[in-house]
């Protein structure tokens, strides 16, 4: 017999006043519910119940039975949902990857705040520029800028971003806006990789997608130098919104090709298949969601029309 469960049935016949009512309260056939206090009238050694033909009362042990099961019942449904909440709260540690640029712009500027609305998470946060599996490494969540690739991972969309070509106004009084991509190999650019030879920059204007070989007047492996080096006048520089924007709308840097610039990629995070999402990492997704909504990702919209260059578009 489950003595929790006989203790309940018997405060919902004590409360009901009839074994009938109690049984349709309870959803049970009237002959389980009386087998079930005939059974616990037994375990105790005593009637808990006077039987009448019209009604049913409680006997004198009955009625502090009640009192006490009652009571029982009350602090087992508190635990239950106090444990209920404290397994429903964000708890644990917190294992994610972000590109580095994005890790540092955008999600590292956030944790003070998520971590003080989650007392109970710590999180441990790595930037790598590439490509990180979540199963493979054992993190709880990856971002990822760019398509994915066909894996095991679950994915959900959290923006998108454009990559831009600009330079400041000093430089293109000196050397002239592009009008094509073509022209770019005229210029001075400013190129994040690591090949000798430069690198491929791409484009695309309607049904035509370009990838053109830009030589490399300076190289570096992170873009902070290179947007630096294009605020100082020394060339063209192809880099994200999220990085460029302010220079941008400040009138510093200014946007060309911009009819040429590729479709957004788009910015997802990653999760590892297989189990129920934890709650400490729906938390994260759902606050990154929040304050990336509307993204933070895209360029300002530029009125008007350079005397360099066409007119910018919100990218």
């Amino acid at each position: 017999m489950d003595r929790l469960d006989a203790m309940s049935t018997f405060v919902k016949v004590a409360e009901s006043g009839s074994l009938s009512a109690a049984s349709r309260r309870l959803g049970r056939s009237l002959a389980s519910v009386s087998r079930q206090l005939a059974a616990l009238e037994a375990r105790l050694g005593g009637r808990l119940l006077h039987r009448t033909t019209r009604r049913l009362g409680l006997t004198e042990a009955g009625r502090d039975f009640y009192d006490r099961a009652k009571r029982i019942l009350g602090e087992v449904e508190e635990a239950e949902r106090a444990l209920g909440e404290a397994a429903a709260a964000p708890s644990g540690r917190l294992r994610l990857s972000a590109p580095s640029l994005l890790g540092r712009l955008h999600v590292a500027p956030l944790l003070p705040e998520f971590l003080a609305q989650h007392a109970r998470v710590s999180v441990d946060l790595t930037l790598l520029d590439r490509v990180v599996d979540p199963i493979e490494e054992g993190l709880d969540l990856a971002l990822r800028i760019g398509p994915l690739a066909e894996s095991g991972a679950l994915a959900r969309k959290l923006g998108s971003v454009h990559l831009v070509v600009c330079a400041a106004p000093r430089y293109l009084e000196r050397r002239g806006a592009p009008s094509v991509p073509e022209e770019l190999v005229e210029h001075d650019c400013l190129v994040f990789g690591a090949s000798a030879d430069g690198a491929e920059w791409h484009f695309q204007r309607g049904e035509r997608k370009l990838g053109l070989r830009v030589p490399a007047r300076l190289q570096a492996n992170a873009l902070e130098p290179l947007v630096a080096a294009a605020l100082g006048g020394a060339g063209l520089v192809r880099a994200p919104c999220w990085q460029v924007g302010e220079h941008i709308a400040a009138g510093r840097l200014r946007r060309v090709l911009a009819e040429y610039e590729r479709p957004a990629a788009p910015i997802h995070a990653l999760f590892p298949p297989g189990r129920p999402l934890p709650t400490k990492v729906r938390a994260f997704v759902d606050f990154l969601a929040a304050h990336w909504a509307p993204p933070p990702f895209d360029c300002p919209v530029i009125e008007g029309r350079h005397r360099d260059g066409p007119t910018a578009r919100t990218g």
